[in-house]
């Protein structure tokens, strides 16, 4: 494949997966042997954080689009900075359904998340527990790879990793991403130390159900993954890590945006008048420094029932429930 347009961002849907990728410059190449299986369905998730196959084609903003693209050709890591609610998540949902990619891997971030987590986990307790009551017990029952440990997985199509809210994690979580992302690998200690009895161990992933077989305890991809990086701003990152990653600031949707995104949830039943209502989020966005996307799909939703019921509610209550769903996102100074 030589188009530039691997992801076109026009909120399509593909049948089937993309054939295949532009290949990578030579330093980002990587030699992961076997082929892991991904589910085809992502079970309603990426209908739940972006809405069905849009009835009118999604407006795609040229940056946007052009990072994605320079991500996908380079193997590179996207960083989306912005305000919450502005839609930055949501867009590892719309490459992964548009190139066919199966479900997102989300790996959301929390302050005493560490690097090893997001790879994979081993119970050992339970191990020793099995072992004392069946007598043996199969390592691989034990292990449980992550959603970065289950990206990194070799298959012949990337899988989306969608690192949510990196800033929210520990200071150090940033540079102990740097060796994974530049060498598309990991250990699993407890794995390499069981080589010498088994080279071949089956796992559990972060896929339910699903399983993959690790080879003398290294994990090392074929196709570098697809890494939606998300950042509310709340801290700065390391030069050495912003240095391997693509960088997209996310501004808040224009009317049109906003307009496309509740015809994606809601389709283009004419219940209520969505353009006076964007009108009014708008205004309050501007009054109280910001609103998130989500909370005029709260209205919309309610406006679109309280039409749909035949209930009667008062203007001045509907302004009041307005007021108090389109509540501000941070604290008054």
């Amino acid at each position: 494949m030589s188009t530039w347009h691997v992801y076109r961002g026009d909120g399509s849907v593909a049948d089937t997966p993309i054939s295949e990728l532009p290949a990578p410059p030579p330093w980002r190449t990587f030699a992961g042997e076997g082929s892991t299986t991904r589910p085809s369905d992502d079970g309603g998730e990426g209908r739940r954080r972006v809405g069905a196959a849009p009835s009118r084609p999604r407006v795609p903003d040229p940056a946007e689009v052009s990072l994605v693209n320079a991500a996908i050709h380079l193997r590179r890591p996207l960083l989306l900075t912005g305000q919450p609610g502005t839609g930055k998540s949501s867009l590892a949902y719309l490459i992964a359904r548009e190139l066919g990619l199966g479900p997102v891997l989300r790996w959301p971030i929390t302050s005493r998340m560490t690097m090893t987590q997001g790879l994979f986990l081993y119970d050992a307790i339970a191990r020793v527990q099995s072992a004392a009551h069946d007598g043996d017990s199969d390592i691989g029952d034990f292990i449980h790879l992550g959603p970065l440990g289950t990206a990194l997985l070799p298959a012949d199509l990337p899988r989306v990793l969608l690192i949510d809210e990196l800033d929210k994690g520990d200071i150090d979580l940033p540079n102990d991403l740097l060796n994974v992302f530049e060498e598309g690998e990991y250990e699993i200690p407890e794995l390499v130390r069981y080589a010498k009895r088994q080279s071949e161990v089956t796992v559990l992933t972060e896929d339910k159900g699903h399983q993959a077989t690790v080879r003398n305890g290294i994990v090392r991809c074929r196709e570098f993954p697809i890494v939606i990086i998300t950042s509310n701003g709340e801290r700065e990152f390391p030069p050495a890590f912003l240095r391997r990653c693509l960088r997209l600031r996310i501004e808040n949707p224009n009317p049109q945006q906003l307009g496309v995104m509740v015809t994606a949830h809601f389709g283009g039943k004419d219940l209520i008048d969505t353009s006076r209502l964007i009108s009014e989020f708008l205004d309050r966005s501007g009054q109280v420094g910001g609103l998130a996307a989500d909370q005029l799909l709260n209205a919309v939703h309610l406006a679109t029932h309280l039409a749909t019921s035949g209930a009667y509610t008062p203007d001045e209550e509907w302004k009041d429930l307005l007021t108090a769903i389109w509540h501000p996102l941070t604290e008054p100074r």
